[in-house]
């Protein structure tokens, strides 16, 4: 590498460090290597960490600051990563990275369920890890940039506030993850537009997905569940993907 290059690329990854200056982010494993291994990649990009050992000690953390991302073991003592979800998500729609040593399809769903972001399973590799991290945080600071400036949008009894994240069927209030509500926010606000699994999972989740395209039909399975007699809004295009549908709707 030339020297003109090399500087070129310390000079980026300088910029990218102080860009994420001020982002905090909660690592929370009951084993030491994994938070170190997380850490110092983390670090590398300079985000600022905070680590907690199990459920409890995580929750004081949590109360204490604001995160950008939290990265949540599973199997913890003291208290789960399902149970410290929970408790998140009670007051606040914060990105959750869940890290389990198992795979099963069951534990995805329950974890979607509750409103985790995205799923790692152990052993990981660091680098694909830090990549989902800055494609959440990125993901999550821009959509919540673009909607600063908008209200609301309705189709018949279905209404969508961007600004407060706030979803009504019929007047009435409907508890959506969110990841539920991004992919909403991101079918009305691209309406008649057919999309892959594969372009929704980099739109929505943000990254380019290696994993299963059925998280996107799970997750399609319960939008659609949640919002009751307007799931015909969502309509499968067969052989593609999915597509808000606004004509022809009455």
């Amino acid at each position: 590498m030339s020297l003109t290059n090399k500087t070129a690329v310390d000079r980026g990854l300088s910029d990218s460090k102080d860009s994420n200056k001020g982002i905090r982010i909660l690592i929370v494993d009951d084993e030491e290597r994994i938070r170190e291994i997380i850490r110092e990649y983390s670090s590398l990009e300079g985000y600022a960490i905070d680590e907690a050992s199990d459920g409890i000690e995580a929750l004081r953390f949590f109360k204490q600051h604001e995160y950008a991302l939290v990265i949540l073991d599973v199997m913890m003592p003291r208290m789960d990563g399902w149970s410290v979800c929970k408790e998140i998500r009670k007051t606040s729609q914060v990105p959750v990275i869940m890290l389990t040593a198992r795979g099963e399809e069951y534990d995805k769903l329950f974890g979607f369920e509750l409103g985790v972001d995205d799923y790692i399973v152990k052993p990981f590799s660091p680098k694909e890890l830090l990549a989902r991290m800055k494609a959440i945080i990125r993901r999550s600071s821009t959509a919540g940039e673009s909607n600063q400036n908008k209200d609301s949008i309705s189709f018949e009894g279905l209404v969508i506030e961007y600004n407060s994240r706030n979803v009504y069927v019929d007047g009435n209030p409907v508890n959506l993850t969110p990841k539920e509500y991004e992919l909403l926010s991101f079918f009305t606000q691209n309406p008649n537009m057919v999309f892959s699994r594969e372009q929704l999972l980099n739109s929505v989740w943000g990254y380019d997905f290696t994993g299963d395209n059925r998280t996107v039909d799970t997750h399609v399975k319960m939008l659609r569940e949640s919002l009751a007699d307007y799931r015909k809004f969502i309509v499968t295009v067969w052989g593609i993907g999915y597509k808000f549908d606004t004509r022809g709707k009455k």
